[in-house]
């Protein structure tokens, strides 16, 4: 799998690369951060899993467990695992206070994405 700047990973499909970038960037517009600037640019590892989680439900809505499986995400582990390869590749920048166990059992996705799910019907019936 070819990632943002060239780097292969075996484990996951490259539209989980892509998928986590666009959280990225989506939570910084969320949380009104400078995405042109590291130090207030800055997500945090829970901040990017609730980023994706939103982003997610928005793209995939329930599908969104049978997706990332396809990609080879079954945790939020995985998503630290793909941060860091996009670290180690230079695609993302972390701090000195970021680490891998910032993104370990975060959120179960059957509960965000299954259990939780409230489908959006607003405009629907009027």
């Amino acid at each position: 799998m070819e990632s943002l700047s060239g780097t292969s990973s075996s484990t996951y499909h490259p539209a989980a690369f892509r998928f986590v970038y666009a959280a990225l960037r989506y939570t910084q517009q969320q949380l009104g951060r400078n995405s042109g600037s590291e130090k207030t640019g800055h997500i945090s590892g829970p901040e990017l899993l609730e980023g994706i989680r939103l982003l997610g439900l928005q793209s995939f809505g329930m599908l969104c467990p049978l997706v990332f499986a396809r990609w080879g995400v079954h945790t939020t582990d995985d998503f630290g695992h793909i941060v860091f390869q996009m670290i180690e590749s230079g695609d993302m920048r972390r701090t000195q206070d970021d680490c891998l166990e910032d993104f370990f059992g975060v959120y179960s996705f059957q509960q965000v994405f299954v259990d939780d799910y409230v489908p959006n019907v607003s405009g629907m019936f009027d």
